[in-house]
């Protein structure tokens, strides 16, 4: 201290300024410090009215879009709606598609009458064809108006809706095969004459269907079709693109011995025809036909041979060794683990078939199947076989075959007319499938009780094995069959074409789509044993209230 004092006597203004250096020392830190609170604090205001300028324009949003900004009208679906022409007769064709894009499936139908409906303007002489003449028509699925209607030609051999691409515009067509012989290329979405080509398809000729579709092989950039034609027991191939439907090389001649009907199938890098007459299968190549046709290689990857399948072709007749025998019926393409495997269906037995090795994966006794196989689930995610054989006069069996075994799951014995529908399926969201069946459910004991079977329509659901619901007493010609989900994953219909045929005199044709619940909820409630789990209007209510799901096989 005495020190620091003596010192402070010895240099006064040294002590002076040391004390004036730490006040101003002071003074800039705390200056400093106040200027860092300063800065801190008016970000801190920016920050807060950021998060609330944010929170404003989030709040004007949500109001704009949930009161200001309208949403899209979901179109109103009938529960049932009806389109009736008069002095009209139909063909045995459905197509369900989306024509008008909003999202709910239409109908596409043919007819033939002088004149269109009273909705639409177009005649016969329009498109340059004699009265009366083959009408395409497609309706609105919500509530059966009439979306276009083009006369097509003076008789429709057969349609094929659905093409990804036809035509200049390269948009979703139709493709009407007319007699006679010509084919015609519709706009879906409008109706409007793609392309019209005349054919010579030959005397007493019949279409092979469906037609096909296969890759670009005139590389115009427009997948191509191709069209096979049976003249007695020759198998007539044209080759025509599906940008203006000019035919691609010349009409190739298969011999195959009998009549004869067709699959395709796609073995991932290669394409095949098989043909299968009563005793024998042909089976052809794409390249095969092509080079046939054209007189020239194509070297495009689809157009590869399967050296596998090759084996098994005889290189003279194209006969195709199949593990079968006996009359065949039907072929049929039944999804596989890897690929597709062929369904054989002969007189007396149902054989699935591995087409990699052509080996036997399993063997069911069924005779007489009287109608084409169609695919369902029994067991949730188990592919199933719906076969209708015949045992008997206006008598006939309906299986439901596990795909995987070839063992049987479900049967029933129904009377039955010889021009009922087949059977339809539609996929429920248990992973399941509802199986809609047309025939004449009797009780045990009483099956030949009328000797004129009724067209009744009955409903199964795996959940109840032992209940049929009978929806519907139908008493008009029925043309055409199809069961849809209009909506993805909802609003589950059923479509009835009736009317005269072609070659019977015109009368009154009707399109009728009916909801499927709406007949669930008014059903009969069918027991196939005696044994009652639950009351019959639980199970209307059950099955009402099951939801449905869109599902590609």
């Amino acid at each position: 201290m005495d020190n620091k004092d003596s010192e402070a006597e010895i240099h006064p203004l040294k002590t002076e300024d040391v004390k004036a250096q730490e006040n101003h020392e002071n003074f800039v830190e705390r200056r400093i410090i106040s200027k860092q609170s300063s800065q801190l604090s008016r970000l801190s205001r920016w920050r807060t009215a950021a998060f609330f300028i944010s929170l404003f324009l989030c709040l004007i949003i949500v109001f704009a879009f949930s009161f200001i900004i309208p949403c899209p009208e979901r179109p109103v679906s009938e529960r049932t709606w009806f389109r009736n022409y008069e002095n009209a007769v139909a063909y045995q064709f459905l197509a369900i598609e989306d024509v008008n894009k909003d999202k709910v499936q239409d109908v596409i139908f043919a007819f033939r009458a002088s004149n269109g409906s009273s909705s639409s303007n177009n005649t016969c002489l329009d498109e340059g064809l004699p009265s009366p003449c083959a009408f395409v028509a497609a309706v609105s699925g919500t509530n059966g108006t009439v979306l276009w209607e083009s006369p097509a030609a003076e008789e429709v051999e057969w349609m094929e809706c659905g093409i990804r691409q036809l035509g200049e515009a390269l948009v979703p067509g139709c493709l009407v095969v007319g007699k006679p012989a010509s084919l015609t290329a519709l706009g879906q979405q409008k109706g409007e004459v793609q392309w019209r080509q005349s054919n010579d398809f030959g005397a007493n000729y019949t279409v092979l269907t469906p037609v096909s579709v296969i890759p670009d092989v005139d590389s115009d950039g427009v997948q191509d079709l191709i069209i096979f034609i049976a003249t007695g027991d020759k198998i007539k191939t044209f080759i025509h693109s599906g940008r203006n439907g000019e035919e691609i090389g010349s009409t190739e001649s298969l011999d195959m011995g009998g009549k004869a009907h067709y699959i395709s199938l796609n073995l991932g890098s290669s394409y095949y025809f098989l043909f299968y007459t009563a005793n024998s299968v042909y089976a052809y190549s794409l390249k095969d036909l092509y080079s046939a046709a054209t007189g020239m290689e194509n070297k495009l990857p689809s157009l590869e041979q399967d050296p596998q399948w090759e084996k098994n072709i005889d290189p003279t007749t194209h006969r195709f060794s199949l593990p079968s025998s006996g009359d065949i019926r039907y072929l049929a393409k039944i999804p596989g683990a890897s690929r597709e495997n062929i369904l054989v269906v002969n007189s007396e037995t149902a054989m699935l078939i591995n087409p990699q090795n052509l080996q036997t994966l399993w063997t069911l006794n069924v005779s007489h199947v009287m109608s084409e196989p169609l695919l369902g689930y029994y067991k949730p995610d188990v592919l199933g076989v719906v076969l209708e054989s015949e045992i008997g006069p206006n008598r006939k069996k309906v299986m439901i075959v596990e795909g995987g075994s070839g063992a049987v799951q479900w049967d029933l014995k129904l009377n039955s007319k010889a021009e009922s529908p087949g059977p339809a399926t539609l996929s429920t969201a248990d992973h399941r499938s509802t199986f809609l069946i047309w025939g004449e459910y009797k009780v045990a004991g009483n099956e030949t009780g009328s000797t004129a079977p009724q067209q009744k329509l009955y409903l199964f659901h795996p959940s109840y094995t032992n209940v049929l619901l009978e929806l519907r007493n139908n008493t008009d010609q029925i043309i055409a069959f199809s069961a849809t989900l209009f909506e993805r994953s909802r609003h589950a219909c059923y479509v009835l074409l009736t009317g005269p045929q072609p070659s019977e005199e015109p009368g009154l044709v009707s399109l009728m789509k009916r909801k499927l619940k709406e007949d669930v909820s008014e059903s009969k409630v069918i027991w196939l044993s005696q044994v009652a789990v639950d009351s019959e209007q639980y199970i209307r209510d059950r099955l009402y209230r099951m939801r449905f799901h869109s599902r590609v096989y």
